[in-house]
């Protein structure tokens, strides 16, 4: 008898009225609005401008939550085109199935077209938002508790999970929360990922691969925990295989890209530090003098009335003395 767990929802959908709230929906929601706000404040400390993160996401999120769909239905396609199911259903992306390979891969391709618009350059961007990526799939995970997925072996440790639904072939009782252990592990990647910014001063995208390498190795072993159906190669996951060999390509661009381009981009979005810098150089140029004093700046149409009024009162000067002499040579 299990003394402590995780209980499930009974239910992973409210409705308020016709309406329906769906709990896998609300943690994806939540999960880009936490991304888009550290990124922005990630992206503002580099030198950039307020609102470009949300502006990029427009192109970026929705590209890839089409490829997480794609890499889940592709890699699944049993559950959707087999004998018995219904290939609607692999349009419903409420009930859950995102893969992150695929999410990543096809929103870098948004955040791309997004960046190439606005004159940003890829890496830069990529490395702004990198933590707040990895917080978004901590938060998201938790659409898998609703939706009483993503589970492991039987326990009876404390944090186990309830499973209490017996659709798709899961048999109730309590197991291994994967789903928790990923979402724990994301926000330790966040953080690791702000502190080696923050220590290395890391740039050209290596913020967003030391991201994709930690969260590979934290997959590799929970992967190896899901029971859940899944295709095998060589007696381990599919998906242990990609994040071997994307783990692989992160460390490798690490190197590279150190070696190649050391240190952080000094400008992030061009014509925002220059432009600032600019007004704010001639401004203080207005306000000094050759000696580097301070001064004010006079009108331009005072400055010509002053010298017109200096110019008569000598012209007077000349005049009358000129009097005067001939004055004095008359008495004479």
């Amino acid at each position: 008898m299990e003394l402590a767990y995780i209980p499930s929802p009974s239910r992973g959908v409210l409705y308020l009225g016709p309406v329906p709230l769906r709990g896998y929906a609300f943690c994806i929601i939540i999960g880009v609005f936490v991304a888009v706000w550290l990124g922005n404040k990630r992206w503002v400390a580099r030198g950039g401008q307020a609102g470009t993160v949300a502006d990029i996401a427009v192109w970026a999120v929705p590209f890839g939550l089409i490829g997480g769909r794609l890499y889940h239905v592709i890699t699944d396609y049993e559950l959707y085109f087999s004998e018995g199911r219904d290939w609607v259903d692999a349009f419903k992306i409420w009930e859950g199935g995102l893969g992150i390979w695929g999410a990543i891969a096809l929103g870098a391709v948004g955040a791309w077209i997004g960046c190439r618009r606005r004159g940003i350059p890829l890496p830069a961007y990529a490395d702004a938002v990198a933590p707040g990526i990895a917080l978004a799939q901590a938060i998201g995970r938790w659409g898998n508790w609703f939706n009483q997925e993503l589970y492991g072996k039987r326990t009876d440790l404390p944090w186990a999970v309830e499973i209490t639904s017996s659709t798709d072939g899961r048999l109730p009782g309590t197991y291994h929360p994967t789903f928790l252990y990923e979402s724990l592990w994301c926000v330790g990647v966040a953080v690791l990922v702000i502190w080696a910014d923050r220590r290395f001063k890391l740039g050209h995208g290596r913020a967003f691969a030391l991201y994709v390498a930690s969260y590979c190795a934290g997959r590799f072993w929970i992967e190896y925990m899901r029971v859940d159906e899944a295709h095998h190669i060589l007696g381990l996951r599919l998906n242990n295989w990609t994040a071997l060999f994307v783990f692989i390509l992160a460390v490798i661009y690490i190197v590279l890209s150190a070696r190649k381009r050391p240190g952080r981009e000094e400008v992030v979005e061009p014509g925002v530090s220059d432009g600032d810098g600019g007004d704010n150089a001639a401004a203080v140029d207005l306000d000094k003098d050759n000696d580097g004093n301070s001064k004010s700046a006079e009108p331009s149409g005072e400055a010509d009335a002053k010298e017109e009024k200096d110019a008569d009162a000598a012209s007077d000067s000349v005049v009358e003395k000129k009097a005067e002499k001939a004055e004095t040579a008359e008495k004479s």
